[in-house]
């Protein structure tokens, strides 16, 4: 049987199963329609668990050959997280009846899946685009005036990235020939360069779509304007995918580029500041999920196997806990009416069991001994520490010391001031989902050997365990650290209050600065626009009346009768002067 499913897997490209699957949505109704949404994933799970590693789906294409199917240990571990994802999204969203979305979301995972198994850059082109056409209807289907607005930017940005990836593609293949993304002679860091005034243009485009997608410093802020804009299920689709599609793309196109590490460490500081100061809760997650990608980016700079391993498992076990998180702020968002921290608190009474999977997924991300985060993120502080990248290490120190401020997530929905509002607890599917993936988050903290398994390299020929004691001692004290620091400034007064406020990022350059900007350029070329239509307009009446007054019979000579022969002669006239026109 399993050698059945094997054979059928690698036989039909993965993500297509969810893709297509997502289509015949529509014809099913009630139960039936759920038990075919829970499926899709579960199959496609297998599916991605069995198929066999190489190179198995070429398709011959307007004299191009392209890679649809090709499996290594990198594409696979992200199969599988992609999958795992949608199936928890898949029961988080049980409850809802909209078709758009629930056909958009499997669609969205669909290509998200797709992509990470492609093997050249035109089909990763294709389901590139695929995600942010689908992943924009999770927005919209909010369905209010500021969720159109912001569904229209996010999806400006998102396919703004895939052109770039299709022009650097097009500049790429002119100059090489090539349009191969991975080969088995060098998996991963096929593009890496050394100095980005060295890298040729067609390179340098596609760093920069997949450093959008990524949400680099100063491209970010699509991320904090549409995440926290969509549905409530919407926004626990959207963090599983689009970032990490990017993380994968990064690893496989650029693993060991030094100008990821900088890029990496600036993106796991700057969110902390703002996540902060930040009222709305789904945005203070937005930040911290930044934070995250930059240890990401970070491994995939460094570029050592220790280091992929560890943006691999990171990104793994981020996709559980933050989707975790994301869960639980949907479901006070669902039963509250509100996500700001001003007007939460007191909701542990009334809602135990989602205030338990919250402070769960809370120590995931913080990197707590015994919990996800700190079996994966360890591996990255690791290979940052033993390629001597001193300032680097001290800065990713700092933002996992930072990262226990996202505490604030639980303390100021669930305890903190009593708001008063009386609530129920969460609908079961979110619930039975949440705890999957609270089990997870405690799962793989305990006993990380499987994942391990699934890392593109061999943990046990690298040496290198979690819970050596300096790990833990460190991790310890700088939490308790940052415990202790966090109680001292609430009790003192001292922490930022949860205050209505709308906080300036970089998204000012584009949403006001550059409105502004248009709008006296539009100004600008408006009034000359409309001084030269008007010169033009006389320009043209003159002419009109000189060529008028040259044909009229009372006034030229123009106006009179000609004979053949002078006509014959002026045609000629203009005859040569076209030939010696059109040939020199």
């Amino acid at each position: 049987m399993i050698e059945l499913v094997a054979a059928i897997a690698a036989k039909f490209p993965p993500g297509l199963l969810l893709l297509l699957g997502a289509l015949l949505i529509p014809l099913l109704k009630g139960r039936a329609r759920a038990a075919y949404m829970l499926a899709l994933p579960v199959v496609g799970l297998v599916m991605t668990w069995l198929i066999p590693a190489g190179t198995l789906i070429t398709v011959e294409m307007f004299d191009y050959s392209l890679i649809l199917t090709r499996v290594d240990k990198l594409s696979r571990i992200f199969g599988i997280i992609f999958h795992i994802a949608a199936l928890l999204s898949v029961i988080y969203s049980l409850h809802i009846k909209d078709t758009v979305q629930q056909v958009a979301a499997l669609m969205y995972a669909g290509s998200g899946v797709a992509a990470v198994f492609v093997g050249d850059l035109v089909s990763l082109f294709v389901f590139w685009e695929a995600t942010a056409i689908t992943s924009v209807f999770l927005i919209w289907a909010r369905r209010t005036e500021r969720a159109y607005a912001t569904g229209m930017r996010y999806l400006l940005i998102q396919v703004g990235s895939g052109v770039l990836l299709l022009a650097g593609t097009i500049i790429h293949y002119r100059a090489t020939g090539s349009l191969a993304f991975g080969t088995e002679a060098q998996p991963v860091g096929l593009f890496a360069f050394d100095d980005i005034a060295d890298a040729s243009p067609g390179i340098v485009l596609i760093f920069l779509s997949f450093g959008i997608k990524a949400a680099f410093p100063l491209l970010h802020n699509w991320l904090q304007d549409a995440y926290p804009e969509a549905t409530i299920t919407g926004t626990v689709w959207l963090s599983a995918f689009t970032t990490k599609l990017a993380i994968y793309a990064l690893a496989r196109g650029f693993a060991g580029t030094d100008l990821l590490i900088p890029i990496g460490a600036a993106m796991t500081a700057f969110p902390i500041f703002y996540a902060v100061i930040e009222n709305d809760l789904r945005r203070v997650l937005a930040y911290s999920l930044n934070n995250q990608l930059g240890f990401m980016v970070v491994g995939i700079g460094i570029g050592t196997e220790l280091a992929l391993n560890g943006t691999a498992g990171h990104a793994f076990a981020h996709i559980i806990y933050k989707g975790l998180l994301f869960m639980s702020m949907g479901a006070v968002l669902l039963r509250a009416g509100t996500i700001k921290g001003s007007e939460l608190g007191g909701l542990w009474r009334r809602m135990p069991y989602t205030t338990v999977f919250c402070v769960i997924g809370a120590a995931a991300i913080s990197a707590f001994p015994l919990f996800s985060g700190f079996v994966t993120k360890s591996m990255i502080l690791t290979a940052a520490a033993e390629g001597h990248h001193t300032i680097v290490f001290a800065v990713l120190l700092f933002a996992s010391a930072g990262l226990f401020h996202h505490s604030k997530i639980p303390y100021f929905a669930f305890f903190a001031h009593d708001s008063g509002k009386k609530v129920e607890e969460a609908p079961t599917n979110m619930l039975i989902a949440m705890g999957a993936a609270a089990f997870l988050c405690v799962a793989i903290g305990i006993y990380p050997a499987p994942l391990y398994e699934l890392l593109p390299f061999d943990m046990e020929k690298l040496g290198w365990t979690p819970y050596d004691m300096t790990h833990v001692v460190t991790m310890s004290q700088l939490l308790f650290s940052s415990a202790l620091a966090f109680v001292f400034l609430q009790k003192t007064g001292l922490y930022p209050a949860e205050l209505r406020s709308t906080n300036v990022d970089s998204e000012w350059i584009y949403r006001r600065g550059g409105k502004r900007l248009v709008l006296v350029l539009g100004h600008f070329v408006g009034g000359w626009y409309r001084i030269g239509r008007a010169a033009a307009g006389r320009a043209l009446m003159q002419v009109v009346d000189r060529v008028g007054r040259l044909h009229s019979p009372a006034t030229s000579l123009l106006g009179e009768p000609w004979a053949i022969s002078e006509a014959t002669l002026l045609v000629a006239a203009m005859l040569i002067a076209f030939l010696l026109l059109a040939f020199f």
